[in-house]
Formats: structure tokens, sequence, C-alpha cells
């Protein structure tokens, strides 16, 4: 018998190469954490850069320069028949009232091409049409003096807001230097000062900066999206849960599956070429209307709803079916009394996305020409009216610095309106969300 003792193995877990191969593992594991760590921190970088970059743009917007002025409602100007007559008082001259309210307090200036560059300093519509209002409201307001509020021009708003260079050269600025002197006096005597911009978000739009506000293109968006709800919804739903549960599993049934596919990677302008063609060139809708803007948007967001519906569907455990067959009820009782209940959390959620997606698209509503110069709020479907993106859109191609703010600031309401509805979304998914 030999007293030799055998040799030690060494296991392959733990050789040499095994041990280069597993650090090397490691390395590319901490590689791509790395790398998606970086990708996570650059896209949060671009995301606050660009929040950071709209919101120092567009707050400013939310708060208006005003002017307090001594209105004298003479009656040799507005009516000096004495007839009261609102016909009569739609020829008065409002315009040489506010005029000779602003000749009033500088007395002293009476070249006239100095008088056009102080009216200048006033909002011109805004100031005449808040009198003209308040005229033919109240005609027996005629000889006596309000002290009322009117907005200053775009102009003057700039430069107490900082965009007007003061020490850039006269013959480059919009102000002239008597123009800043005379603000700056209204601004030490308080007669001029900043107030929150309601009319940002209870005007309409127009062609004057200081008034445009987003009331009408705020109304045609939830018109538009109400009928896209109304319409693309039921559809929707009703197609995925067909789709799904009761469909044959057929040619025609996988190149539907297909379409829809497909469809939901169309670009939306493609949306808008087909509501272009279908809707108002061959059923002669009318243009620019929330009605065929909404049929528009329902189209586009069918594919995503229909998408959304069928997964939340698929995700349902087959056992509640199963299990509500199994007791004797039929396919569509076990699927509409206790599939789709349970479903509801993942299709509500991927509607509220839909209409999301449907609420931020300019596109489609451009080529049916939804960019109407609304200046009254729609009333109905069939009026016509804008969108917010559209109103952004509009407002982005204007030159004026003051409608650079007012872009930013539609774009915060929109943003604000859109973080919402996804919200909304995850929240009701939460609250209703059923476990098994």
């Amino acid at each position: 018998m030999s007293d030799a003792t055998p040799p030690e193995t060494t296991s392959i877990h733990q050789s040499a190469d095994a041990h280069k191969l597993l650090r090397k593992r490691r390395r590319r594991e901490r590689g791509f954490r790395m790398m998606g760590m970086s990708a996570i921190v650059m896209a949060m970088c671009a995301l606050t850069w660009l929040l950071i970059s709209i919101v120092g743009t567009g707050y400013t917007a939310f708060y208006q320069h005003q002017m307090t002025i001594d209105v004298v409602l003479d009656e040799t100007v507005l009516d000096p028949n004495g007839t009261r007559d609102p016909d009569e008082l739609r020829k008065a001259n409002f315009r040489r009232i506010i005029q000779n309210t602003l000749y009033a307090r500088f007395p002293d200036i009476t070249d006239r091409r100095a008088r056009q560059d102080l009216f200048k300093t006033v909002s011109a519509s805004g100031a005449t049409d808040l009198v003209r209002q308040m005229v033919y409201k109240t005609p027996s307001l005629i000889g006596q003096t309000l002290t009322l509020e009117v907005p200053t021009s775009d102009d003057v708003d700039q430069l107490l807001k900082g965009y007007i260079d003061r020490e850039v050269s006269e013959d480059r600025r919009k102000l002239s230097d008597q123009q800043i002197k005379w603000v700056d006096e209204l601004v030490a005597s308080g007669e001029v000062h900043a107030r929150f911009n309601w009319a940002f978000f209870t005007a309409t739009d127009s062609r004057d900066p200081e008034l445009a506000g987003i009331a009408g293109a705020v109304a045609g968006s939830f018109m538009a999206l109400l009928v896209a709800f109304v319409v693309a919804v039921p559809i929707g739903i009703g197609a995925a849960v067909y789709l799904e549960e009761f469909a044959p599993e057929n040619l025609f049934t996988d190149i539907v599956e297909i379409n829809i596919n497909n469809l939901a990677a169309v670009p939306s302008i493609i949306f808008g070429l087909l509501g272009l063609a279908v809707f108002l060139n061959f059923f002669g809708m009318p243009r620019s209307a929330p009605l065929v803007g909404g049929l528009v948007l329902a189209l586009m967001t069918l594919p995503t709803i229909i998408i959304a519906a069928r997964a939340a569907l698929r995700a349902v455990s087959p056992s509640i079916v199963d299990g509500a067959l199994s007791l004797g009820a039929s396919k569509t009782q076990a699927v509409f009394h206790h599939k789709v209940p349970l479903a509801a959390p993942g299709i509500l959620t991927g509607t509220i996305i839909g209409m999301a997606q449907a609420l931020g698209e300019t596109a489609p509503l451009l080529m049916i020409g939804m960019v109407a110069f609304v200046t009254e709020i729609p009333t109905s479907i069939t009026e016509p009216a804008s969108a917010l993106p559209v109103q952004i859109f509009l407002w982005a191609d204007s030159a004026e610095r003051a409608w650079a703010e007012r872009t930013s600031a539609a774009i915060i309401a929109l943003l604000v309106v859109l973080l919402s509805m996804n919200a909304l979304a995850i929240f009701l998914r939460s609250k209703l969300e059923r476990r098994w």
C-alpha cells in the first residue's frame, strides 16, 4: 500500500482564467451602469435646461404693467347732440378721449410729434376698447371723470421688464429718451405699476401682444378634445375588446392588427391630410371648427387607445375568465363582467395618455385650417376656433419681443395641463388597480 497522497486539483471556477473572465465581466457591468447613469443625467440636464429656458422667458408674461389715468368722458367728443343713441356712440372718437387724458397729464407738451410719442406709451387699442365698452354698457357715464387702469404699450412693458436696454443708443431702440423719461416719471409717481396679468387667461387673441390671451385657444382645444374623446374612446375600447377576445384568428384579423400597429407610428400630419380630404373636401364640414379638429384627433388617437386597451386586457389573468366560464357564465358575461372591469385601470391610463397626446398636436390642426384669428371665445363645436398648440405656433412666428414671453407662457400653460393629465392617469391607475 502506497503512502503517497493524491495531488491537489484546482476547480475550473477558481482558475486564473476564470478570475480573469469574471473581472472582465464585472468591468463591463460597471461600464454599462455608468453609461446608463450618464444617459439619465444627460436627459435630466437637457430637460432641466429646457424647463428653465421656457420658464425664464415666459414667467414675465404673467404680470403686466398698467397705467392709472383720470379719463374725462367729454360729452362734446362722445355725444355732442346728447341723444345717447347707440348708433351715434359707435361713431364717437374714443381715441381722442385717451389722447386728451394724456395731454392733460403732461400739459407742457405741445409739439405734435412729442404728443404722438406720448400716446405711444399706452396701449391705444386696450385703453380705447375699455372706455368704449364702459360707455356702451352705461351711457349715463358720459360727462363724468373716471379713474381707470389701462395697459401700457408693449414697448413700455418690455422696458420695465428689462428687455429693452436703456444704455443702447436711441436710434437702436423702440423708445426714445423722452419716452423713457415720461415712463420713469409715471413709475415714480405710482401711476404705472405691475399687476397680475389676468387678461392672459381671460382674453382672446389680439394683434397687440399686451392684449393677447389664450382663452379662445383653450376653449377651442377643450371642444376638439371633447369631440375626440366622445368618438375615439367608445370605438377604441370596443375594437380592443373585440380583437382581443372575440375576433377569429384569420388573415383578415391579422391584417387589421398590422394596420393598427402601423397607424400608431404614422406622422400626425398624415391624419391632417386625411381630415382635409375627407371631412372638409368630401363631406363639406366647416373649416377651422373644433368638430373637424376633434374628428381628426380621434382618428389619430384610436390606434393608441386600441393598443393600450388590448395590453390591459392581456394583462388580466386568464383564470378570471376561466373561473367565470366554469360557473356557467357566457363568454360575453365573463369578458364584460369580470375581465374588462379588472383591465379598466390600464384602459383608462391609455385613454388619458392618448388624449394628452392629442391635446399637444399641431400639424393635423394646421392642415384643417384651425389657424383662424379668433377674437371671441367659441360657443359651439361648429364655430371657427383656434387651439392652444396652434396659438403657440402662430405667436412663435411673430417678430416682436413681447410675443416671445407670451409664447413661452402659453407653453407653460400647455405643459401644466399635460402634466396634470398624466398625473391623473397615474393616480387613477394606482387607485383603481386590483391585485389577484
